[in-house]
C-alpha cells in the first residue's frame, strides 16, 4: 500500500510519518530550568517579563521562544484570565464545587496538579495527588510526557490506599478532562471539580509542594535518570509527610494530621 494512502488511512500528514523526534539542546534545558525558577519565585510573570530578566542574565532568548519552552514545560503565568489550562478536544468540562466550601477533615477534598523537574540531561513529569486539609502527599508519579496515563495511576494507588474524598479538584488540564481519568472518579463516587476563570487560587496549596519540592531536594541535585528522581522522591515525601512539621498545621506533620482519627487510620 502506498504511503500517501496508509497516511490517509491514518489521518496523518506525511511529514508526520518521516518526522524522526529531536532531543531538547543542551542550551535549551539549561534555559528550562532557569525557567521553571523564575516562575516559580515569581509565578505571576509572563513570557514578556520573563524574557527581559533572561537578556538580563546574558541568555540571548526571544519571546517567542520562550513561550515555546513553557508550553512544553507546562508553565504559565498565575493570573486572572478565561481560562487556566487547556482541556482536550472534546472533553467534558465539570462545575466548579469549592466555592464558600469549608474543608474541616481528611479525605473531605483531595487534589492534583502536575509540574516539570529538570534533571541534569532532560526532564521529567510529576503528578501528586494531596489531600487538602492535612497537605498530605497521597501518591505520585513521574513520566517523560504530558499524558493522562501517569495520572491515572496515581489516581488508582490514591483510592485503593486511602478510601475515597467527596471531592476531586483539579485544573481544566486535558490530563484531568481525559476519560480515562474522569471515569476513575465517577466509578467511586466522587464528586468531580474543575477550577473555573481566574480560580488559580485552589490550587496554592499544591503549588507551596511544588516549591518545596524542587528547592529542598530536586534544585539540589543533578540527577542523570528519572529513575533516581523517582528514588529521591520516594524518600522526599516520606519526610514530607512523617517528619516535615508545618506551620499551617501548627508545626505539626501532614501523617500526624491525616491519622488523627482512627478511621483514617483503618482506611490506609
Amino acid at each position: 500500500m502506498p504511503i500517501t494512502h496508509q497516511c490517509q488511512l491514518l489521518g496523518v500528514a506525511r511529514s508526520t510519518l518521516y518526522y524522526q523526534p529531536q532531543p531538547v539542546s543542551e542550551a535549551d534545558l539549561r534555559l528550562m530550568r532557569r525557567l521553571d525558577e523564575l516562575h516559580l519565585a515569581h509565578p505571576f510573570l509572563g513570557a514578556r517579563k520573563l524574557v527581559r530578566l533572561l537578556n538580563d542574565e546574558g541568555f540571548k532568548v526571544g519571546r517567542r521562544h520562550v513561550t515555546t519552552l513553557m508550553r512544553r514545560m507546562g508553565i504559565e503565568a498565575l493570573y486572572r484570565k478565561p481560562r487556566l489550562s487547556q482541556p482536550g478536544a472534546g472533553h467534558k468540562i465539570y462545575p466548579y464545587l469549592l466555592s464558600g466550601v469549608a474543608i474541616e477533615r481528611p479525605n473531605q477534598v483531595w487534589a492534583a496538579d502536575i509540574t516539570y523537574l529538570p534533571m541534569a540531561r532532560g526532564f521529567v513529569y510529576l503528578v501528586a495527588i494531596l489531600d487538602l486539609y492535612s497537605r498530605k502527599v497521597l501518591a505520585w508519579r513521574t513520566n517523560n510526557t504530558l499524558t493522562s496515563d501517569f495520572c491515572v495511576e496515581a489516581l488508582q494507588e490514591a483510592l485503593a490506599r486511602f478510601g475515597r474524598p467527596d471531592i476531586f479538584n483539579t485544573d481544566q488540564g486535558s490530563q484531568f478532562t481525559a476519560e480515562a481519568f474522569t471515569d476513575v472518579l465517577k466509578a467511586h463516587g466522587v464528586a468531580i471539580s474543575m477550577d473555573g476563570k481566574g480560580r488559580w487560587v485552589d490550587n496554592v496549596f499544591i503549588e507551596r509542594l511544588w516549591r518545596s519540592v524542587k528547592y529542598e531536594q530536586i534544585y539540589l541535585h543533578a540527577y542523570e535518570a528519572p529513575r533516581e528522581v523517582d528514588q529521591a522522591l520516594t524518600a522526599y515525601f516520606a519526610f514530607y509527610n512523617g517528619r516535615r512539621p508545618h506551620q499551617a498545621l501548627d508545626q505539626r506533620t501532614p501523617d500526624a494530621v491525616y491519622f488523627a482519627t482512627s478511621g483514617q487510620k483503618q482506611a490506609a
